[in-house]
């Protein structure tokens, strides 16, 4: 059983920068694929990036590409989401998810990752 649990979400004015972090409680870390995915108020939940288990691919939205930088330490069991250039646009909840399956790469599909955590709220004012 792996718990993700997310912190860094916030209130932000548009053009600013946000933080977010998922802590794994996973021996093994380093096993899993890792994805953030967002939902917004009325929307389906979508996928924002993801990190593959070295952390030697990453795959990313369009939406957020050249904006946000997804990153992980597998010695401090924790994946990050660094967003810049913020928009109203962005205002979700943040989800981070673990994949057991990937190998070498990462996967896009919400149905394939296995945890999730409970998710922060990231807010943009315009």
């Amino acid at each position: 059983q792996v718990q993700l649990v997310e912190s860094g979400g916030g209130l932000v004015q548009a053009g600013g920068s946000l933080r977010l972090s998922c802590a794994a409680s996973v021996r093994t870390f380093s096993s899993y694929a890792m994805g953030w995915f967002r939902q917004a108020p009325g929307k389906e939940r979508e996928f924002v990036a993801a990190i593959s288990r070295s952390g030697g691919r990453i795959y990313y939205a369009d939406s957020v590409k050249g904006r946000f930088t997804i990153s992980r330490d597998n010695a401090k069991n924790t994946v990050y989401l660094q967003m810049n250039s913020l928009k109203p646009e962005d205002t979700a909840v943040y989800y981070c998810a673990a994949d057991r399956e990937q190998a070498m790469g990462v996967t896009v599909w919400r149905h394939e990752y296995d945890y999730w955590g409970q998710g922060t709220q990231v807010t943009v004012s315009s």
